[in-house]
């Protein structure tokens, strides 16, 4: 009986052990996602791959080269991804990869929706053309880094302003990752899809590319009609209401945040 309580303890154990090993691994790769590192742990896993078949197939001279490889490696990665790890290790001092506030993450979560819903109601009912993407589980700093980095906090009349016509930065997509303004002015893949209506520009034409390949939510307002939509998985949702655009927002960063408690308030204005 003893013996059956030890064994029972012993799988416990290997099963905490795990869990906590993959809950770790899983927190390090979503801080690194939408980042170059990620190119480097495919580059890793490569060279292990290798590492394994040359010891199977005994291949001394590839061998040698990949236990350098290994054996220096470590030392390369810290020093060319110090701002990774630097931000990994201060988000474990504040607790933040471990611990969530669900009250300060519905706050955040009900400011970024107003924000955007109130810069891009104003700027659909002046036609002012803009491209906002929101950053959810899928990385996409990659498309980040072809724009102009901002990295400011997120308001609606800093976002209105990017896209005042005739400023630097109004021709391309903004991004934004939680309650930040990562870049401005960039550029998103095109879908090359043969359904899309012809009457649909370029703007429409970014946000439908960038959902085929991410998870990313892309707002859109026509300069020509002044109309609202949104792309979601390759998935093209037109003429949105202002209530529309604010229960999607709120849905989707949500789940992103994984919020718990009280229901979000969207602060909805009389349109007049």
């Amino acid at each position: 009986m003893l013996s059956g309580d030890f064994d029972i303890l012993d799988v416990l154990r290997v099963i905490v052990d795990i869990a906590i090993v993959w809950y770790v691994l899983y927190k390090l790769i979503m801080i690194i996602r939408g980042t170059k590192a990620i190119q480097l742990l495919k580059g890793i896993v490569v060279v292990l791959i290798v590492w394994v078949v040359s010891i199977i197939f005994e291949l001394k001279t590839i061998q040698w080269l990949t236990n350098q490889a290994i054996l220096w490696g470590f030392l390369v990665i810290i020093i060319l991804f110090q701002p990774e790890l630097r931000r990994a290790l201060e988000q474990l001092g504040r607790g933040s990869i471990f611990t969530r506030s669900s009250l300060s993450e519905d706050q955040k979560t009900e400011q970024i929706v107003n924000s955007i819903v109130e810069s891009t109601i104003y700027m659909a009912k002046r036609r002012i053309g803009a491209l906002i993407t929101l950053e959810l589980e899928t990385g996409i700093g990659e498309y980040a880094e072809t724009g102009i980095p901002i990295d400011a906090k997120l308001t609606n009349q800093l976002l209105t302003n990017i896209f005042t016509p005739n400023t630097p930065l109004h021709d391309g997509a903004v991004i934004i990752k939680n309650d930040r303004i990562v870049a401005a002015a960039c550029y998103l893949p095109l879908s090359e899809s043969p359904s899309i209506s012809r009457d649909l520009g370029t703007r429409h034409r970014a946000a439908l590319g960038i959902s085929e390949v991410t998870d990313a939510l892309t707002i859109v307002v026509s300069e020509e009609t002044g109309s609202i939509s949104y792309t979601k998985n390759g998935e093209l949702y037109r003429n949105v209401s202002e209530e529309q655009l604010a229960k999607v927002l709120t849905k989707n960063l949500t789940q992103t945040m994984r919020s718990e408690g009280r229901p979000l308030n969207w602060r909805g204005r009389k349109n007049g």
